[in-house]
């Protein structure tokens, strides 16, 4: 397993997987391989004396212990060159085979450390190869030239096993490694992606509470406004209307301070845990109000009544299953829509169009079209189409906005319906 704080190896291939290590302590990569062949070579030293019992060594000693050191020094580059420090070690392995000493696993120690590192900075055919390869080389020239007494499974059965074994191990080496690297890119991604949905999501949370905050607000202030300079106009001439536009304005603050405190009531009930729930019953406050609909259209046009706005309201076709979301999008445009005629148009009358559909709802706003406006252009912030058409989408339809041939401005809305044909297959 690869330590993060370790430092890679500056000569190391880009395309190895890891950077190969053994069980052996070290500091800097060039210590650990010189560390790495003295151990090795003083285990290949006897390795170039062991006979069978009763058998004397048929070959001088010396040339044994100069291929087993040949083949450690070979080592000390089998991170950057590991495939030649393979060539090298097994051409020293095929020598001592073939001038016939017997290749125990001290003696083939360095070809197998080669190998595991070859095996964990390569691919599994490479290393596969290479492998295969020494074993058909040793077998090859150890037949003819091993020592006479060895037994034919030993000289077959010994190099397969000692050269298979560290392949085996350096490959699940690197496959151990490159697992812990993806599961570690996995959760770094994982946590990239939670970051940025996270982020995504308070982004929507803030836009929609400014849709919000502006539709109950904006609606109420501007309505708020009309009121008081009718009232300011009637009330010298005409006192009686005076205080009924007078109460006209009381109920229209006090709608706008019940919406607004239901409105910020949801936001703090959706931040609220289990654990911030009073523990006394009695201290419970009462339910929230239900979000307004299109039921309460009919309430939404007689509030327009004392701006001098008259708001008519039509229904074609068989009305259809609406969700709680598409109602209150649908109410909050029109709300809107019917703010905007009093603000900018100076229009006397306005028309709600609701038509019904197999598979939708088509909400229409119109007015007269006068072009006079009312109230200060300053009046608002002008986000009131941008917030019609966010909330349309937001709930899978689309609005179209522009000027009638005939003249006045209208406003048409489509929300999907849920079909009937869901309705009856989903029975309740």
């Amino acid at each position: 397993m690869r330590s993060q704080s370790s430092p890679q190896p500056p000569s190391q291939p880009a395309g190895a997987v890891g950077s190969p290590s053994l069980p052996f302590p070290g500091g800097h990569p060039r210590t650990s391989d010189a560390v790495l062949a003295a151990a090795l070579f003083a285990c290949s030293f006897p390795g170039s004396v062991i006979t069978f019992p009763g058998q004397d060594l048929g070959v001088p000693w010396w040339p044994g212990v100069m291929l087993a050191g040949a083949s450690c020094a070979a080592l000390i580059r089998r991170r950057d060159r590991p495939r030649g420090t393979v060539v090298v070690t097994l051409a020293c392995a095929v020598a001592a085979s073939a001038l016939g000493y017997l290749l125990t696993v001290l003696l083939l120690a360095p070809l197998m450390a080669a190998l595991y590192s070859l095996a964990v900075s390569t691919d599994r055919r490479t290393a596969n190869t290479f492998a295969f390869a020494g074993i058909a080389l040793l077998v090859g020239v150890g037949l003819p030239s091993g020592p006479a007494g060895e037994p034919l499974v030993l000289k077959l059965l010994g190099p397969a096993a000692w050269l298979l074994l560290p392949t085996a191990l350096g490959t699940v080496t690197r496959l151990r490694a490159a697992y812990l690297d993806a599961v570690q890119a996995r959760a770094e991604h994982a946590e990239r992606t939670r970051e940025e949905e996270t982020r995504r999501r308070v982004t929507e949370e803030r836009m929609r509470i400014a849709r919000d905050l502006h539709d109950v607000v904006a609606h109420h202030l501007v309505l708020a406004g009309l009121q008081a300079g009718a009232v300011a106009r009637h009330l010298p001439a005409r006192p009686e209307e005076a205080a009924r536009l007078t109460a006209d304005l009381t109920g229209t603050t006090a709608s706008a301070l019940r919406e607004l405190k239901s409105t910020v009531g949801l936001l703090r009930r959706a931040g609220t845990s289990d654990a911030d729930e009073p523990r006394n019953p009695g201290e419970r406050t009462r339910p929230m109000e239900s979000t307004p609909g299109l039921a309460q259209l009919p309430q939404l046009a007689a509030s327009f009544e004392g701006a001098g706005l008259e708001v008519t309201l039509h229904t074609e076709g068989e009305p259809g299953p609406v969700t709680a979301g598409a109602e209150l999008t649908a109410y909050r445009i029109v709300q809107e829509a019917l703010t905007n005629v009093t603000k900018h148009a100076g229009a006397r009358t306005a028309a709600i169009r609701l038509v019904y559909t197999d598979d939708r709802l088509t909400v229409a706003v119109t007015d007269d079209g006068c072009a006079r406006p009312k109230v200060p252009a300053s009046v608002g912030g002008g986000y009131g189409l941008i917030g019609m058409r966010e909330r349309a989408r937001s709930a899978g339809g689309r609005v179209r906005t522009g000027h009638r041939p005939g003249g006045g401005f209208e406003v048409v809305t489509e929300l999907p319906l849920r079909t009937r044909k869901t309705n009856e297959s989903h029975p309740a």
